[in-house]
C-alpha cells in the first residue's frame, strides 16, 4: 500500500472498533444466559419456596408416622393388660373353702390369706385370737405363767431401772394380773417410747411391796415363762428355781432357728409366730402373750 494512505486507514479502523466491541459483549452475555438455563433472577426465590414446602411436607408425614407408631404401642399394652386380667385367678369364695379341721394358718400357706380369712370366719376365729390368745379358754392360773415388767429410769444417769408395770398371763394368753407400780424413787426417764408409761399411770399405781408379794404368790410352784427373765426378776427383787424357768432368749432351739446368740423378742415373734411386735410403744400384755405362745413347746429348763 501507499505509505501516505496507510495512516488514514488505521484511523478509520479505530473509529469502527467501539461499536463492534459492544456488539461482541452483548453476544457473550446472551450466550452465557442461554447456557445457564435462561431463567430470570426473580425465579430463584420461587424455586426455593417450593423446595421448602416439599421439605415441610416430608416432616409432617414423618411426624404422622411416629404418632401412629406410639398409638399402636399403647393399643398393644392395653390388649396385654386385658388379657392378663382375664387370665388372673378369681379370689376364693366360701364354697371353695370346704376343708374340715384344717388349721387356717396351713390354708394361708397353701392357698393364700384370702382363703385363710374365709376359713377363720367359718370357724368363728380371728387371726389375732388364733395367734395370741384363745378366747374361749380358761382364764385363771395355769401350770405355766408368763411374766413381763415395763420399767422406767431413775438416778442422774437415767440408766437404773425400777418396775413401773407388772403383767402376767396364763398359758392360754389370758390376763391374770396387770398393775402399775408407784415408783420408789424419783423418775428421771419414763421411756415412754419403749415402755408406754406416762406420769399419770404411776400416780394411780399400787405400792411396790404389794405387787411384789402378789406376784411371788402367783409364781410359787409354777413354770415361769418370759424373755430375758433375769431383768424382770431383778426389778421385783424376786428369785425363781432355775428348773422352773423357760426363757425364750436362752432356749437353744430358738437361738439356732434364728441364728442369734441373744435373739430379741421381736425377731423370735416374727420368725416363729409370723407376727410383728414392738412397732411403736411397747405393750406388756401383748409381749406376754407372744412370750407365752413361743414358750409353749418348752418342756425342759434352760
Amino acid at each position: 500500500m501507499d505509505s501516505e494512505k496507510q495512516p488514514q486507514i488505521m484511523q478509520q479502523n479505530r473509529e469502527a472498533s467501539p461499536g463492534k466491541a459492544k456488539r461482541d459483549e452483548t453476544g457473550a452475555k446472551k450466550a452465557e444466559h442461554a447456557a445457564s438455563g435462561g431463567s430470570a433472577p426473580s425465579g430463584a426465590p420461587a424455586k426455593a419456596s417450593r423446595a421448602e414446602h416439599s421439605e415441610k411436607g416430608t416432616k409432617r408425614r414423618t411426624n404422622g408416622d411416629i404418632s401412629l407408631t406410639q398409638g399402636d404401642i399403647k393399643h398393644k399394652k392395653r390388649k396385654a393388660k386385658e388379657a392378663a386380667v382375664a387370665l388372673a385367678p378369681a379370689p376364693p369364695t366360701e364354697e371353695d373353702i370346704w376343708f374340715d379341721d384344717v388349721d387356717p394358718a396351713d390354708i394361708e400357706a397353701a392357698i393364700g390369706p384370702e382363703a385363710a380369712e374365709i376359713a377363720r370366719k367359718q370357724l368363728g376365729q380371728s387371726k389375732k385370737s388364733v395367734t395370741l390368745v384363745k378366747e374361749q379358754a380358761f382364764g385363771g392360773l395355769t401350770k405355766a405363767l408368763a411374766l413381763d415388767c415395763e420399767m422406767v429410769g431413775v438416778g442422774p444417769s437415767r440408766e437404773e431401772s425400777i418396775a413401773a408395770r407388772v403383767s402376767v398371763v396364763n398359758q392360754y394368753g389370758k390376763c391374770v394380773y396387770d398393775k402399775y407400780v408407784k415408783p420408789t424413787q424419783p423418775v428421771t426417764d419414763y421411756r415412754t417410747a419403749v415402755s408406754g408409761i406416762r406420769p399419770e399411770h404411776l400416780r394411780q399405781g399400787e405400792e411396790f411391796e404389794v405387787v411384789q408379794k402378789e406376784v411371788a404368790d402367783m409364781l410359787r410352784g409354777r413354770i415361769l415363762v418370759g424373755h430375758a427373765l433375769h431383768n424382770d426378776l431383778k426389778v421385783l427383787f424376786l428369785d425363781h428355781p432355775k428348773k422352773m424357768i423357760r426363757d425364750t432368749q436362752k432356749y437353744k432351739p430358738f437361738k439356732s432357728h434364728v441364728q442369734s446368740g441373744r435373739p430379741s423378742l421381736k425377731l423370735l415373734a416374727e420368725e416363729i409366730l409370723g407376727i410383728r411386735v414392738q412397732q411403736a410403744e411397747h405393750c406388756s400384755m401383748r409381749k406376754l402373750r407372744v412370750r407365752e405362745m413361743t414358750a409353749l413347746a418348752l418342756t425342759e429348763p434352760v
